[in-house]
């Protein structure tokens, strides 16, 4: 865009010595290029990136304000009327009570400790309980074959896991322990 150039003052008297019609058509003619100069400066400030080639980046500070992609449904934001919603409803037995006393006005400062309590307000907050170890002792009888001697049991898995099967140990158990890995070294048939 070129500089704007004022009339000189020689065009100025030029007018002025042509007449009044003159003056006036050297101002519209003036006043029309500061009106086109002006739009041009409009129209180059206004374009960003939603309206124009150019990219996101150019836009500034002045970035153009998020539009919504949801579609309007003529209801007001938030909860509905009538719909009763999922918050927690207080419970008549809490956990733990903690009572805050009152001790003194907070307006003049004057000791309340004497005063009788008009009533009591409420707020009960809901926490998750800090998650612990827990602890399983698994504890094994220990008893002796009255039929060969050996000590039962031999091992206490250190697993823990009370679903793995116990098997016979003695030939008093019915003829199991000649196929079993773990029966006793000299029994058997």
């Amino acid at each position: 865009m070129e500089p704007f150039q004022l009339p000189s003052d020689e065009e100025i008297g030029a007018a002025y010595d042509e007449g009044k019609a003159a003056v006036v058509a050297l101002f519209h003619r003036t006043v029309g290029q500061l009106a086109a100069r002006v739009q041009a400066l409009e129209d180059r400030v206004s374009k960003n990136s939603r309206n124009s080639g150019k990219p996101p980046s150019s836009d500034g500070l002045a970035k153009p304000a998020p539009k919504s992609l949801r579609k309007r449904h003529g209801k007001k934001s938030g909860g509905q009327a009538g719909h009763e919603g999922n918050t927690l409803k207080a419970v008549a037995h809490p956990d733990h009570i903690t009572v805050h006393p009152v001790q003194q006005c907070q307006h003049c400062q004057v000791s309340l400790e004497a005063v009788t309590v008009s009533g009591i307000e409420k707020r009960q907050v809901f926490d998750l309980p800090e998650p612990r170890m827990e602890v399983t002792e698994y504890q094994a009888e220990i008893k002796y074959c009255p039929c060969c001697g050996a000590r039962e049991p031999r091992v206490l898995s250190l697993s823990g896991d009370p679903t793995r099967p116990v098997w016979p140990c003695c030939p008093c158990a019915g003829g199991l322990s000649e196929s079993l890995p773990d029966a006793a070294p000299g029994a058997g048939a």
